[in-house]
């Protein structure tokens, strides 16, 4: 069988007999794969604790008739010993893992984008240095983004009139005006969308700065946001917990 190699990050696991798994993998280059890890789950096997979900690993597989096989593997961060031991974290880590596994459809297809951000956002979450809240808002509202659904904090959605507007409708894409604006929409107060604005495009000293009402409120428009374009609700979402852990 052909062998190939990639950067992955495991997005979750499923038993196969009595010893192997199946791991669906993020990779860098050959985006979204499910791989079997064979004899995984004895206490002997090699690299069995490398290939949990949150960990950034270093794989050799090979090319299989309907699924590859990992042939190797080597840590490059175990994201996970800094997430699964804090209940916020872990349950933030989650979503995070979820939401690239949905939105990576193609397997096979490069998601090269999508691997980095995951990335990015997990190593954010496992050190601590930013609250997993703001990790969370950002990966999903950036993660949407690469995937075709970037929303305006700024001009309209719909019409493209210039802004501020204060309307938010997760269906129309964004702020929108008062022409264009749908019934029901959310009027979110003006410093709320200057945070989603920089959660957006990743301005981390705006963010920092907001204030607690600001990121509730954030957090529930993104949580809309995500909803409609992802057409049914995450299952890991509500058990979210996202007391701030520092």
């Amino acid at each position: 069988m052909p062998l190939y190699r990639d950067e992955a990050i495991v997005l979750r696991t499923q038993k196969l007999g009595e010893a192997d798994r199946i791991a669906t993998l993020l990779t860098r280059t050959h985006g979204k794969i499910r791989a079997v890890a064979k004899g995984v789950r004895r206490t002997s096997s090699r690299f069995g604790a490398r290939l949990e979900p949150f960990s950034h690993v270093d794989l050799q597989l090979a090319t299989g008739r309907t699924l590859d096989v990992v042939t190797q593997a080597v840590s490059i961060s175990a994201y996970g010993e800094g997430i699964v031991g804090d209940y916020a974290r872990y349950t933030t880590g989650t979503v995070l893992l979820e939401t690239a596994d949905r939105l990576v459809v193609e397997e096979k297809e490069p998601a090269t984008q999508q691997h980095l951000l995951l990335a990015g956002a997990l190593r954010a979450l496992s050190t601590g240095e930013r609250e997993p809240a703001l990790v969370l808002d950002s990966f999903l509202l950036r993660s949407l983004a690469i995937s075709g659904y970037a929303p305006s904090f700024a001009d309209c959605a719909k019409c493209g009139e210039e802004g501020p507007h204060r309307a938010f409708n997760p269906a129309a894409g964004g702020v929108v005006c008062a022409t264009c604006r749908p019934p029901a929409s959310a009027m979110p107060a003006p410093p709320t969308l200057t945070l989603l604005s920089a959660l957006l495009t990743g301005d981390w000293p705006i963010a920092e700065r907001s204030d607690p009402r600001s990121r509730r409120e954030a957090n529930t428009l993104v949580a809309a946001f995500v909803a409609y374009h992802l057409d049914r609700n995450l299952r890991s979402l509500p058990h979210l917990d996202l007391t701030p852990d520092r």
